[in-house]
């Protein structure tokens, strides 16, 4: 299946139609193997899917963790061309998806999310960013091919080094998120199962 995934445009379509682990049993960290056989990702087990994808053509399976102040993480696969970075994104939004490798650094690529990072109160949250992250430093049945959820995979990008991307100062004059961006954040790419 990834031996088909050869470019991190294939990748991200394939991640796209993959539906979103909506967690309907509780918390989930699927490994590689697990996302593809339920057919469901959140953004971290998309990011090792298209991860995994990369590593198979030989690119580096390399991570970027964003994190967020009352709000939700999110993690995103990284890619370089000519020099430059672009993500791989797995998102049910219409915020926080695919990046073009246009971006000269990571923390230019981490910026590029942060006006389209919001909670539920429509407060932009988006703090730092991690360094690279390359998931060979781990085993790979921790986050391939095991059956039981890979908690170590975040644990492990909780604690890798993050950089600020503004100040206490600067994070006091955000303005909320106007009416028509609130509207657009309303769409989903995959519809939540019905409460029964």
């Amino acid at each position: 299946m990834l031996r088909r995934l050869n470019t991190p445009e294939k990748i991200q379509a394939y991640i796209d139609a993959v539906p979103q682990n909506f967690e309907i049993g509780g918390e989930t960290c699927l490994s590689v193997r697990e996302a593809l056989d339920q057919r469901r990702a959140l953004c971290i087990e998309g990011a090792m899917i298209a991860a995994a994808a990369l590593w198979v053509h030989g690119e580096p399976p390399l991570l970027l963790d964003l994190k967020a102040t009352r709000d939700y993480d999110h993690t995103v696969t990284l890619f370089r061309r000519n020099g430059c970075w672009g993500a791989i994104s797995k998102t049910n939004h219409p915020a926080l998806r695919w990046r073009d490798p246009v971006y000269r650094s990571l923390r230019e690529l981490a910026m590029s999310y942060f006006h389209e990072y919001c909670n539920k109160r429509h407060q932009k949250t988006l703090r730092s960013y991690s360094a690279a992250f390359d998931l060979r430093r781990l085993d790979p049945k921790s986050w391939v091919t095991q059956k039981k959820s890979c908690w170590d995979v975040g644990w492990a990008l909780d604690a890798a080094r993050h950089y600020p991307l503004i100040t206490n100062r600067q994070a006091k004059l955000l303005r909320l998120r106007d009416p028509l961006e609130r509207e657009a954040q309303k769409l989903r790419n995959h519809q939540p199962p019905r409460r029964k």
